[in-house]
C-alpha cells in the first residue's frame, strides 16, 4: 500500500508538472524560460526567511521531521493492534498485568510501551486515562504545528513570486529600450509560477497529508487507551475484541485513501 501511494503521489506531482510544461511549450514557448536561479532563490529563500519568523526553529525542525516520517514510516495497521490486545489479555489473566512490562520493553511503538507500562503499574485507572489523554493531546498538537508550517509555507510562497515578478520587471523596466524587452517580461513571470506552482502542487499536498497521517496516529492512540483500560478491567480476549473493533470500521474515516501513507 505504501508504495502504492508514494508512487500516486509522485505521479501526481509529475502530472502536475508536466501539465504546464506542456501547456508552455504548445503555446510556442521555450522551455528555458522556467530555469531562473534568481526567481528560485527569491521564492525558495523569502519562503524560508518567512517561515523563520513566524514559527520557531524547532517547528520547522518538526515539520521536517514530519516529512521524512511520512516518507520513511509506514504505521502499522490497526489491524494488529487488536490480536495483539487480545493476546495481552491472555497473558494478563494468566500471569498478571505485570507480566505486560516485558512486552513494553520490546515494543517499538513508543505510546504503545508507554500505555502498557503504565497500566502494569497499577495505576489508577482515572490517572491513568488522564496521563495517557495528556499525551495523546500534545502529540495531537504537535502534528498540527507540523501541518500548519506547511500551509504557512503554501500561503508565502506565491507572495514571494509576485515579488520576484516585480523584481524582474523593474530590471525590465530599465533597460526598455532594448529589443529583448518581451523575454524579459516573460522570464519576470517565472516567479510567479514557480510560487503557486510549489504552493498548489507541493505544499499543500503536503500538508493535507500530514493531517491524514497525523487523524490515522490519533486513532491509534485513541484505539490504545481504550485497550489498555480495558486490560486494567480484566476483560476477556473475546471481549476486548467486540470492544476495539469499532476502531477498525474508523480508521476509513480518519483520513482519505491517498492520505493514508506516504
Amino acid at each position: 500500500m505504501k508504495r502504492v501511494s508514494g508512487f500516486a503521489a509522485l505521479a501526481g506531482l509529475l502530472a502536475g508538472v508536466g501539465v504546464i510544461l506542456w501547456a508552455h511549450a504548445a503555446l510556442g514557448g521555450d522551455l528555458r524560460t522556467f530555469v531562473q536561479w534568481e526567481a528560485i532563490a527569491v521564492v525558495g529563500g523569502g519562503t524560508l526567511a518567512a517561515l523563520l519568523v513566524s514559527f520557531p526553529v524547532r517547528a520547522l525542525a518538526g515539520a521536517a521531521a514530519g516529512l521524512r516520517d511520512l516518507v520513511g514510516r509506514t504505521p502499522p495497521p490497526l489491524e494488529t493492534l487488536v490480536p495483539a490486545f487480545m493476546n495481552y489479555a491472555r497473558k494478563a489473566r494468566r500471569q498478571g498485568l505485570v507480566a505486560l512490562e516485558r512486552d513494553a520493553e520490546s515494543e517499538h511503538d513508543s505510546f504503545l510501551a508507554r500505555a502498557l507500562t503504565l497500566s502494569a503499574s497499577g495505576m489508577n485507572p482515572d490517572i491513568l486515562r488522564e496521563a495517557l489523554d495528556l499525551e495523546a493531546r500534545v502529540h495531537a498538537e504537535r502534528e498540527e504545528e507540523r501541518a500548519q508550517v506547511l500551509e504557512a509555507a503554501a500561503g508565502y510562497a506565491p507572495t514571494l513570486g509576485i515579488v520576484g515578478a516585480v523584481l524582474g520587471l523593474m530590471r525590465v523596466m530599465q533597460q526598455f529600450s532594448q529589443a529583448n524587452v518581451g523575454d524579459g517580461i516573460a522570464a519576470a513571470f517565472v516567479a510567479t509560477i514557480y510560487g503557486v506552482g510549489a504552493a498548489n502542487l507541493l505544499l499543500l499536498p503536503l500538508a493535507t497529508r500530514l493531517r491524514g497521517r497525523a487523524r490515522l496516529d490519533a486513532l491509534r492512540r485513541d484505539l490504545v487507551i481504550d485497550g489498555v483500560l480495558t486490560l486494567r478491567e480484566g476483560a476477556s480476549p473475546t471481549m476486548i475484541e467486540e470492544r476495539l473493533a469499532g476502531y477498525l470500521a474508523r480508521q476509513h474515516r480518519a483520513a482519505p485513501p491517498m492520505a493514508e501513507v506516504a
